[in-house]
C-alpha cells in the first residue's frame, strides 16, 4: 500500500510539472494534451483523480480532461432535473447548437441521473451523452442538488421541501438549479429547448417574454451577482409551490422591477438599468408560444433560406416552446418546416440521428 501511494504521488507531481510547464509554454493549449505517455498515465489513475477523460473528441488524438463541476471560466448552462438519460433530439440539439456557435465557450450539460463517467454510455442504447461529449467545449456533469444548494440561501429550503407535497416540483425544482448554478458559476442560462443561432455575447442581461413579464428561460449574469443573490433571497421568502411561475418569470420579473425601481419595465427595453441590460424579446423569442405550431408547419422553408435568414436575422435564438410542443409529435425530416431548417444548420448532428 506504501508502495502504491509513494507511486500516486511521484505521479501526481509529474501531472503538476507538466501542467505547470504547459500553462509557461504558449505553444500548448491550456486544456488540450497530445502526450501519448502521459495520457496513458492518468487514464490509469482516472479513477484516483476522480476526473472524467472523454474520447468522444476530435481530432483522435486530443483528449479532454473534464472536471467533475465547471471551472472558474463562466460558460453557458444547460440543466436537466428529471432522471432522463436518453435526452430528446430537441435537448441535444440545442446543446449541440450553442457548442458550435460559442467553440471557445465551456458549455455546461448538468445532468441528475448521470453518474459523471461518460465512457459508460455507449451507443446504440444512448445517443445524446456520446454525440454531445464529441464537442470539445462540452462539459457533461452530475447534478447534485444537496452540493448545488450548498452554501446558498437556498440550502435550508431545499432541507425542508417536500416534493411529494409540491404541485410543480420538476418546474420549481429547474428555476431553484438555474438562479442558484448561475449564481455559483457565472455565464449564461438557457433552457433545454433553445436553439442557438448566433453566437451569445456574456454579460448580465435578462429578457423580455411579453409586455408585462420578463424571462427565467434564458439568463446572463456575473458569478455572485447582488441581483441573483436578491432573487435567492426572495425565492425562500415569497415561496409558494401551488402558484406556476411565482419561483420563475414571476419571480424575475418583480426583483427586477425592484431593482431597477419601475413598474414598467418595458422604458429599459435595450438599456441598462443598474448594470442589467434588459434586451426584447425578440432576440431568444422571435415566435410566441401563442403560434409556437409555425415552427413545425410543413413545407414553409422550402429551401428558401434566405427568406429564412431575413426572418430571424435579429434573433439569437429561437425558443421551441417544449412545454406546448413536447406533448405532440412531428415529423422533421422532410417536413420542409422551420424547424427542420434549424436541426439541418444548427444542429446537423442531432439532425443526423433523427428518423424519417
Amino acid at each position: 500500500m506504501k508502495r502504491n501511494h509513494k507511486s500516486f504521488l511521484i505521479f501526481l507531481i509529474t501531472v503538476i510539472a507538466i501542467v505547470t510547464h504547459t500553462l509557461l509554454n504558449s505553444s500548448l493549449n491550456k486544456r488540450y494534451f497530445n502526450l501519448p505517455e502521459f495520457r496513458k498515465k492518468l487514464q490509469n489513475y482516472a479513477g484516483q483523480l476522480k476526473w472524467v477523460i472523454s474520447d468522444q473528441v476530435s481530432p483522435a488524438t486530443t483528449m479532454i480532461v473534464k472536471g467533475p463541476r465547471p471551472t472558474t471560466e463562466p460558460g453557458i448552462i444547460f440543466l436537466q432535473t428529471s432522471s432522463e438519460l436518453n435526452p430528446k433530439p430537441l435537448v441535444m440539439c440545442s446543446i449541440e447548437s450553442a457548442a458550435r456557435l460559442n467553440p471557445n465557450k465551456p458549455i455546461y450539460f448538468f445532468m441528475k441521473a448521470f453518474t459523471g463517467n461518460v465512457s459508460a454510455f455507449r451507443e446504440p442504447e444512448y445517443k445524446a451523452i456520446p454525440l454531445l461529449s464529441s464537442f470539445k467545449n462540452v462539459i457533461i456533469l452530475p447534478l447534485n442538488f444537496k452540493e448545488l444548494f450548498n452554501n446558498t440561501p437556498l440550502a435550508g429550503w431545499y432541507e425542508k421541501v417536500d416534493p411529494s407535497k409540491e404541485v410543480y416540483w420538476i418546474h420549481v425544482l429547474s428555476d431553484a438549479c438555474r438562479m442558484t448554478s448561475l449564481w455559483k458559476y457565472g455565464g449564461i442560462y438557457l433552457d433545454t429547448d433553445i436553439i442557438s443561432i448566433k453566437p451569445l455575447e456574456f454579460g448580465n442581461f435578462i429578457v423580455a417574454e411579453s409586455e408585462i413579464h420578463s424571462s427565467s428561460a434564458v439568463l446572463g449574469c456575473n458569478r455572485s451577482h447582488p441581483f441573483l443573490e436578491n432573487c435567492l433571497t426572495d425565492f425562500v421568502e415569497k415561496y409558494n409551490g401551488a402558484d406556476w411561475g411565482q419561483q420563475g418569470p414571476k419571480l424575475i420579473t418583480r426583483n427586477l422591477k425592484k431593482w431597477c425601481g419601475t413598474d414598467n419595465l418595458n422604458q429599459f427595453l435595450n438599456k441598462e438599468c443598474k448594470g442589467i441590460e434588459y434586451v426584447p424579446k425578440y432576440l431568444f423569442y422571435p415566435i410566441s408560444h401563442t403560434v409556437w405550431k409555425h415552427y413545425f408547419e410543413k413545407n414553409r422553408w422550402n429551401n428558401n433560406n434566405d427568406a429564412i435568414e431575413k426572418e430571424f436575422s435579429k434573433s439569437n435564438a429561437v425558443h421551441i416552446w417544449n412545454f406546448l410542443s413536447g406533448h405532440q409529435k412531428y415529423d422533421i425530416k422532410g417536413s420542409q418546416s422551420l424547424i427542420e431548417y434549424f436541426y439541418q444548420k444548427y444542429c446537423p448532428s442531432t439532425y443526423e440521428t433523427l428518423s424519417n
